[in-house]
């Protein structure tokens, strides 16, 4: 189930949702200094609520432990997979019962230094001859990011070759407004 906010992330009582979320994330979420990074983590856990709701019948707040690298999980619920992004434009949430990596991002300009950092060989000439290149840059990085996200690691010393011979499915998506792209990677 994939379940995305872009429209009314401003739309809410902030406060309100504050008293209904576990302490556990209140306390994640209050340590964005600017409301708009707290707002951004109140809703990406309200989007996991709403998914465990609707895919799984559960109604209480969960409570996440975390991996190696840092990859969230649900206390009492290994089972159950799932992965929360967000941008400033907007949330997106993915919950499965296999394991998923999600990731949205703003499309914005790109540095050519980081395209070389982060790009192989092929990747970087797909964006030099895109009509769009900052679309494209984009959209490969959501896919990196999801992938790595789906397999725990986390930003790797290999980005370049994330990719090469994934046995992943990716499902990406522009924005209708133009302002961003989101990528789903499974297993």
């Amino acid at each position: 189930m994939i379940t995305l906010v872009d429209e009314h992330i401003w739309d809410f009582d902030l406060e309100a949702a504050l008293r209904v979320i576990s302490p556990q994330r209140r306390e994640q979420a209050l340590k964005f200094k600017f409301e708009q990074g707290q707002r951004l983590s109140v809703l990406a856990y309200l989007l996991l609520k709403r998914g465990l709701r609707e895919e799984y019948g559960i109604t209480e707040n969960p409570v996440f432990e975390y991996g190696e690298h840092g990859k969230p999980f649900i206390v009492g619920h290994p089972e159950i997979h799932f992965n929360l992004s967000h941008c400033k434009e907007a949330v997106v949430c993915a919950v499965s019962d296999s394991p998923v990596g999600v990731d949205v991002e703003s499309i914005r300009e790109y540095h050519e230094s980081l395209v070389r950092y982060t790009m192989n060989d092929d990747e970087v000439r797909q964006i030099e001859t895109s009509e769009h290149p900052e679309v494209t840059f984009i959209r490969l990085w959501t896919m990196k990011e999801a992938a790595l996200k789906l397999i725990g690691t986390g930003i790797s010393n290999d980005i370049k070759n994330v990719l090469v011979d994934t046995p992943y499915h990716f499902t990406t998506v522009e924005a209708s407004s133009g302002s961003y792209i989101y990528t789903i990677c499974e297993g």
